[in-house]
């Protein structure tokens, strides 16, 4: 089955490929991404993690949350699925740039 972990509080400097070698100790890492701004490229300094077993996923959480990485005290708990469907994106519906004709 396997659990999508959230993972708080990264410095910018981590990368998908360091946070997945922060996991691998607990169990195979299916996927890991840290997550950015699409118009700069830089890190929003936080990410997600899947494990290959719930029970994988629960060791991880048990072994990260809370640990010192870079001076940042990480949180890392299950993830949430998303609300209100993913659509949208602020825009007003009236096309490009919202404007209304």
């Amino acid at each position: 089955m396997g659990k999508k972990l959230y993972v708080g509080n990264l410095a910018y400097s981590v990368t998908s490929e360091s946070l997945e070698q922060m996991f691998l100790e607990f169990g195979t890492v299916t996927s890991a991404q840290v997550i950015q701004d699409r118009e700069t490229g830089r890190s929003k300094g936080f990410g997600f993690v899947e494990m290959q077993t719930d029970d994988a996923a629960q060791r991880a959480i048990n072994g990260m949350h809370d640990k010192q990485m870079d001076g940042r005290s990480l949180t890392v708990n299950e993830a949430k699925p998303r609300e209100g469907g993913g659509a949208g994106g602020g825009r007003g519906g009236y096309g490009g740039g919202g404007r209304r004709y």
